[in-house]
Formats: structure tokens, sequence, C-alpha cells
């Protein structure tokens, strides 16, 4: 029998025994909770599957020449006009380049992966393998134009700025953060609420970085001419408001000796033109007023460029293949409008595209009709039966996949070229007839009420109008009557933010490895934001679900496979018309310029180009 005072002390150890264990099983706990974190180590690179091409020290990407000179100048041109100096809020359009020439991000992009990034702005990243947070290391030499320092504060300030009054986009991506941490000096870390988005880490990387003692207070937010300001290799040195913009080299460009900046940015001296057509701005080229053309008119391609200085070898011509997918270039259905809320409308619509005889009298035969989001590439579905992980991703909605899409035998209908085909004309019309309407007095009517199958398609150029009016007279002889309306840049852009259409032509850009734009583009989310890139209003549960696995993939495999599955949802839900793509880019180019001979994955680069002289 323990006396009192030994009964106290062994109680005492108990206590204290249970403290201990209790502490370990709490920091045991802890470990086994975030086990990755402590494994998270700065590295100088980062990619979104595997590990980057580039290993640390390395000098430049292989697309550019190291050995271009610095000097002379080069214009550009493009079409339109603007009205702002500032590319990172709705209001306004903004110029042409204001993004990577004055304004930088955390880190640069290597066009000859599929996603990788490397040092810019930040010199390391640092993420853990769930990537639930990203931390940056600042480059202390860093500075923006006017010498300032670029600080963490600067970040911070960015990314709250861009959170609460960026451009949509910026919104969605940046409101994924949780919070933001200081782990030591020169360092910012960045905690996601959601770390099964693996992308995160790479789009905080690509956050532009603006200087908060230039734009806080409201003045980020103005849709004005004023001169901006970034840390970006130029400055903007002459404004002629809608007509010209004048960029100049940052002789004091504190990122020039960069790797990722090598061979990169050798014009003192870059101009930017705007043309109210497409003609004034192809005659503006002939007379050399510019510089560089990358040609998007077939017809101009196969038969305009031949004329004296190409003739004399003074302008050269260049097909430039690149290794990423085309893009989807369609005529949109809004689908917030009730004319085509039933699918069975917009699949008979897209029947009534006769690709075949506009590719022919159009375009002389120089397109490739499009049969996916990722065509071109190994993300497109089409032609491709669908794995065991695909068909597993989808089981939960089975019905929002067409067999055909599913199987791999689907395509879009193909005419005979004649510009009649019955067969076709038959199908469609049985499909609208299933939909609830009827050809009455020459118009298809919908039988509940007598309403004619019409609306309006909204175009920005003269080739969207032409290609728009082929396909109303195609539509016409099913009774379907659409309106071709053609209005200026300002006023379109504002009705496209506002979804105030019915149809119009759009492309959406796509890379190797698409990520959160996806969201932006075809989530529910984004179809109730306004300025999103969700033209069509697509709100599918299954294109939610499939992007999300997208993101989650952890695998090149998986990844593909993800992205596979969203494009047999988004296909089958005849959101859009596909139309048609290039094999190549084609650029035309006066020789007093010139580029390396190596291309990156994304095909040309201008930022990789030189002035060779007048007299070349």
């Amino acid at each position: 029998m323990h006396s009192r005072d030994e009964s106290q002390a062994v109680e005492k150890g108990f206590f204290s025994l249970r403290r201990f264990y209790g502490r370990f099983a709490l920091a045991l706990a802890v470990f086994l909770a975030a086990p990755v974190s402590l494994h998270a180590k700065p590295a100088h690179g980062i990619a979104m599957h595997g590990s980057p091409k580039y290993t640390a020290g390395f000098t430049l990407y292989a697309y550019t020449n190291p050995d271009a000179p610095k000097g002379g100048r080069v214009n550009y041109a493009s079409s339109g006009s603007f009205d702002s100096l500032n590319p990172l809020i709705v209001k306004g359009v903004a110029a042409q380049k204001l993004r990577g020439f004055v304004f930088e991000s955390l880190m640069s992009r290597a066009y000859d992966e599929p996603f990788s990034l490397y040092g810019l702005i930040a010199k390391s990243i640092e993420t853990p393998e769930n990537r639930a947070w990203v931390t940056f290391r600042l480059n202390p030499k860093a500075k923006f134009s006017d010498g300032t320092p670029v600080r963490v504060e600067d970040v911070i300030f960015s990314w709250e700025t861009l959170r609460d009054q960026g451009r949509p986009n910026h919104r969605f991506y940046y409101s994924k953060v949780e919070r933001v941490e200081r782990p030591g000096p020169g360092m910012v870390k960045f905690v996601f609420k959601d770390s099964e988005d693996r992308e995160m880490p790479l789009i905080m990387g690509l956050m532009p970085v603006l200087p908060e003692h230039r734009y806080k207070g409201g003045a980020f937010a103005l849709s004005d001419l004023k001169i901006p300001l970034g840390s970006g290799p130029y400055r903007v040195r002459d404004v002629r408001p809608g007509t010209s913009i004048t960029y100049e080299r940052n002789p004091d460009y504190w990122g020039r000796d960069l790797p990722v900046n090598k061979g990169r940015f050798n014009f003192d001296t870059v101009r930017i033109e705007y043309y109210r057509d497409a003609n004034s701005m192809f005659e503006a080229f002939k007379k050399g007023l510019y510089d560089m053309r990358r040609e998007g008119d077939p017809t101009r391609w196969a038969l305009g460029y031949d004329f004296p200085a190409v003739r004399k070898g003074l302008v050269v011509r260049q097909e430039i293949a690149a290794g990423t997918p085309s893009g989807m270039a369609a005529f949109v259905f809004n689908t917030r409008r009730k004319v085509f809320a039933d699918i069975k409308v917009r699949r008979a619509l897209a029947m009534m595209f006769d690709f075949e005889w506009v590719n022919k009298h159009l375009f002389h035969g120089l397109y490739t009709r499009t049969m996916s989001f990722f065509e071109r590439s190994e993300l497109s579905s089409h032609g491709r039966p669908a794995s065991a992980r695909e068909r597993e991703l989808l089981e939960p909605w089975r019905e929002y996949v067409l067999p055909e899409i599913m199987n791999g035998t689907f395509a879009f209908a193909k005419s005979d070229g004649s510009g009649r085909n019955r067969k076709i004309m038959r199908k469609a019309m049985g499909l609208l007839r299933a939909a609830g309407y009827s050809i009455k007095d020459g118009k298809m009517r919908r039988k509940a009420d007598g309403k004619a199958l019409e609306f309006e398609f909204l175009a920005l150029t003269g080739a969207q109008e032409r290609l728009a009016l082929n396909f109303k007279k195609s539509l016409e002889r099913i009774g379907v009557s659409m309106k071709v309306r053609q209005i200026d840049s300002a006023q379109y852009q504002r009705r496209r933010q506002d979804y105030d259409f019915d149809m119009i032509q759009n492309r959406w850009f796509a890379s190797l490895s698409p990520g959160n734009e996806q969201s932006f583009r075809w989530s529910a989310k984004a179809a109730g934001t306004r300025g999103s890139f969700n033209y069509a209003g697509v709100e599918n549960a299954a294109v939610d679900a499939m992007i999300k696995a997208m993101l989650k993939a952890t695998s090149r495999e998986d990844f593909v496979d993800a992205v596979h599955a969203l494009d047999r949802v988004l296909l089958s839900g005849y959101y859009v018309i596909p139309l048609f793509h290039k094999k190549y880019q084609w650029y035309a180019s006066w020789k007093r310029i010139t580029r390396p001979q190596e291309v990156s994955l994304y095909g040309n680069r201008p930022d990789t180009w030189w002035f060779v002289g007048d007299n070349k």
C-alpha cells in the first residue's frame, strides 16, 4: 500500500505520461494529415504533370536565339480600336500587348512544353505533392520601370485587387485562395480552398504583378489612357487613342539577363497601328506600313499575295507547323435563349452548316472540318472509343453522352457539296418536327403557338458576316429565318460580355494542358458570370464533373482521359456548330525582320524575332 505522497507522485507521473502521449499523438496526427508539406522544397520551375523540361541552371528556351541583336523597330497591325491601357479589367477595350510587355507574371511560361513555368519575378516556387499551397520567393532584383522594387506587398495587393476588381477569369481563379501568408522575407504563400485543383500553383505563377503605389485607392479600376506602370521589358512611349500605341524597350529592364528572357524582346521600338477593316489593313501591309502579318483568310492566302514586294523577295510567306490543338472555332448557340433550349433544335441547325460547299467555294479547299474541342492533338476524342477510365468517369453521366460519341464513330454531317443536300435537309426537318415544329406558309413554326423559328446572328467582321450569310441561305431551305447583323467592335464587346445575342461566331484557343480556363468557358458557375467565356450558357453537371476530374488528375494518362471525357460531353450537348481549322499557321513578313530557325511547340512566337535592317 502506497503512502499519500507516493500515490500523488504516481498520479502526477501518470498525468505527465498521458500529456506526453497526447502531444505525441497530436504531432503524429498533424504529420499524417500533411506529410507532403515536409518534403516540399524550392524549385526553379514547375510542370503541370511530371517534371519540367529545363533543369536548374538552364540558359535559355530552345526556340530563341541568344545571339539575336537588340535594336531596330517592328510595326504590327490590329483591327478595331482601343480606349483603355488596362488589360486586366472588363471595362473598355485595352490596347494590344500590354500584358507581357508592361505587366509581368510571377513566372514565365515555356512554349515548347505542354504547361511549365520558370522563375521570373519569383526566382523559385515551392509546393507540396498535393499542391494544397504554393510559396514564391521573389527575385530581389525585380523592380518596376520607375525603379521601385517589387515587394511581397505588391504581390498580395495584386492578388486582392484582381480577385475583387479584375476580369472575371481572374476573379474566378484567385477566389480559390483561402489565405495568404508571409513565411519569410521576400516570400509569399497562397493556401488554396480546394486541394484537388492541382493547377492552382501554376495559375498563381501566371498572376500579373501590379505596383501598389500606382494602382491603389481605386486607380486600378479606371478604364483610362493614363500611362501604365509595370515591371516588364517595355514601357508605353506614345498613345494615339484608338489609332496606335508605341512601346519602347526599357534599357534598365531588370530581367533582361534571365534565362527565360534570353533572345526575346529584341526590338527597341514596337508600334501597333489599328485599322477599321481587314481590307485596309492588308493594303497597309502591302505598302510596308507594318512588318508581320498572321493571315487568317484562306482566299487571301491563296490569291492575295501576288504583289510587287512578294515578287521581289521583300516579303516572305511561311507555313509554320504547331504541335498544339487547333482550338474551337464555331457558331455559338446562346442556350440562355428559349429558341435554343431544345437540343433537337440545335442538332437540326448544326446539320445545315454545309462545310463541304463552304470549303470548296469560299476557302479554296484549305480548311479541315473541326470534330473536337481539342482537334489536331492527342486530347481529341474524335475517332477514339472511350477508354476504360473514361467510361468509369462518365458512368454516372451516361445520359449526357451520345452513344456514337462514346464509341468514337461520331462525325458531323457530311454533304455532297452541292449546297442542296436533300438527305441532310430531311434529317434536320425530322428533328425539328420532334421538337414541336412544322412548316406553315413556308416558315418553320412551333405547333403550340405558331411562332416562327427565327433568331439573330451577331457578326463582328466582314468575314463572319459572309460565312453567316451562307449559313442563312442553308437555313432558309428548311424554313428557318436567321437575321445577320454586323456591328462595331465596342458594341460587339459589350453585347458579348452581357450575353445579349442569339448566335455569334467565336474561337476558343486550346493548349496541350487545358485547365482552369475550361471552368471559365463551360462551367455552370461561369454561365451566370458576366464577362465569362461561357458564351453558350452551358449548365451541365457532367461538364462540371469532367472539369473537376481533369484538374484533379496527377498523371498525364489520367489527365488525357479526363479531357477526352470532357470533349465527349461538350460535343454531345451541341452547344456550338464547329467550323473548321488550318493545318498550319500562315505568316507573311517583310525581310527587314526575321526569326529563329526553331519554333516553339505552340508555333510562331513574335517576341523571339529581331530587326535585320531596312536594306535587307
